[in-house]
């Protein structure tokens, strides 16, 4: 049967086995072909909405911020691959105590001041003092409330601060995501959902979902009494006895929007795991509201970051790592490899080099654990060049492009390969016909692992290969066969990669 070398009966099994020379041309020629678009599936036509990063404003932007913002953006590269319309949502949390401290101590202590260049830093900075402020001095607290309450009531001044100091953290985010290459659809606000939710909370209390226990207490959906359940989902505050909004009364409108807006066949939440019990109690709410979308509603868990001598996270304290000291740290260290590796380069060529191999390490030491485990960042293995590590997969990619380079990038045509191939050229045949179908189980797993652990297979075979099987000094027909296998397994990488 031509494509089969044989076929044989084994124990009740049919077992065929491809002819390698034919299933490693067709494997080349499809790479080749389909470019950046191999490995992507054909649209499905259903919308799937990704909420992640989710900072606040008048805050640091973190290495605890870190891990949601790389997983987020990776888990949204796989799904538009795996054929889905991606909506990346951000929902920005621009109200609530912390912002008017900050306010509070930029009137009182700063007024008039602007951020320089590192508006991120400088607002971290300001609300690391806000903080300290008030919990140093008790005459701070009733200001503060005050402030608030002139909030409240839409004072036209205090207003017209909030939103251009709001903006200022804004753009601050936008130079980070930016540094990461990370972009959103649509980008939602706390302060949008806010009075929806206070609205939504008498209409659950109408409806008997919600017990108003004010003003002694607050205002309640008893979920396992509701659902005849035993601790298993708890009761949920909706509003505060004074009737002010929580994180919940906020999320729940926030669903009911998202649904409004688009017609989505998931909404995922990427959201630490610690909120865990909290999102289960918002999809169930929702779904005792009658919402059948609730189902679709998905928490995407993910563990903390632990960093180089535990240096915990606290915006109170500021003793943040900020992100970008990670990444000029990170860039620093590159450079002290690149510049060991490829002294002849011109400095500003080094320092972009530096840069990618920086941004990668770092990603790449977040997406290679799975997304419920612990990360523990460290120097070492993430820029380690010889392992399971960025810069390693990075330098495969590298190398296949230096063998192109000296053809000048000009491939012979389609061709079956004239010799038996060897173990390293099936096993990277093999690895290279795996991405399409993994691009599809990380999708339906939300496991960026996947492509993780297989573009490092890919780059490891392709070592084995680079230094077992001669390319250009090959004889003529293994030569172009070989040539093109290169620039499918660069291909191959340079998607996975990218994902």
């Amino acid at each position: 049967v031509e494509g089969f070398s044989h076929i044989e009966p084994v124990n009740g099994y049919l077992n065929l086995h491809f002819s390698p020379d034919r299933y490693a041309q067709r494997v080349v020629d499809t790479v080749l072909e389909q470019k950046r678009a191999f490995g992507r599936a054909v649209p499905r036509g259903e919308k799937v909405m990704v909420e992640f990063s989710q900072p606040n404003t008048h805050k640091a932007f973190h290495v605890g911020h870190l891990r949601n913002v790389i997983l987020g953006a990776a888990i949204s590269n796989i799904l538009d691959y795996a054929g889905y319309e991606v909506i990346r949502a951000n929902y920005i949390g621009d109200i609530g105590l912390h912002g008017i401290k900050w306010l509070w101590n930029y009137i009182t202590y700063h007024s008039g001041e602007e951020p320089g260049d590192d508006k991120t830093r400088w607002m971290g900075d300001l609300y690391a003092e806000a903080d300290r402020r008030y919990e140093e001095d008790p005459s701070v607290e009733p200001q503060v409330r005050a402030l608030f309450a002139r909030w409240h009531q839409r004072d036209p001044e205090i207003l017209a601060l909030w939103q251009k100091t709001r903006q200022w953290s804004l753009e601050g985010f936008d130079q980070i995501y930016a540094l990461l290459g990370v972009h959103f659809d649509r980008v939602y606000f706390e302060s949008e959902v806010e009075e929806p939710g206070i609205q939504l909370v008498d209409e659950l209390i109408r409806r008997g979902i919600a017990r108003d226990e004010r003003p002694e207490g607050p205002v309640v959906v008893p979920l396992d009494e509701l659902l005849g359940t035993q601790d298993k989902y708890r009761t949920l505050v909706v509003l505060r006895s004074d009737g002010t909004s929580l994180y919940a009364t906020k999320d729940l409108a926030l669903a009911i929007l998202k649904f409004q807006e688009y017609d989505l066949a998931r909404s995922i939440y990427v959201v630490d795991v610690r909120q865990t019990l909290y999102l289960q109690q918002i999809f169930k709410t929702l779904e005792l509201m009658g919402y059948e979308w609730a189902s679709r509603c998905y928490h995407l868990a993910y563990e903390i970051v632990n960093l180089p001598g535990n240096v915990t996270m606290s915006s109170r304290e500021g003793t943040v790592v900020l992100l970008e000291d990670l990444v000029r740290e990170a860039t620093r260290r590159a450079l002290e490899i690149v510049q060991v590796k490829n002294p002849e380069l011109p400095a500003e060529k080094q320092q972009a080099i530096a840069h990618s191999v920086a941004l990668g390490a770092i990603k790449y030491s977040m997406l290679s654990r799975d997304n419920t485990k612990i990360v523990t960042f460290d120097w070492e293995s993430a820029l380690d060049i010889n392992g399971q590590a960025a810069p390693y997969i990075q330098y495969a990619y590298v190398r296949a492009g230096s063998i192109l380079r000296k053809v000048g990038f000009e491939l012979p045509p389609s061709t079956l390969p004239p010799h038996a191939l060897t173990t390293p050229e099936i096993e990277l045949v093999d690895l290279i016909s795996r991405l399409p179908g993994e691009i599809q189980r990380a999708a339906a797993e939300f496991r960026p692992l996947l492509i993780a652990n297989l573009v490092y297979e890919m780059a490891r075979v392709f070592s084995d290969f680079y230094t077992q099987c001669p390319v250009l000094q090959a004889e003529p027909e293994v030569r172009a066969f070989r040539l093109r296998l290169v620039a499918a397994a660069r291909q191959a990488l340079e998607v996975g990669l990218a994902l």
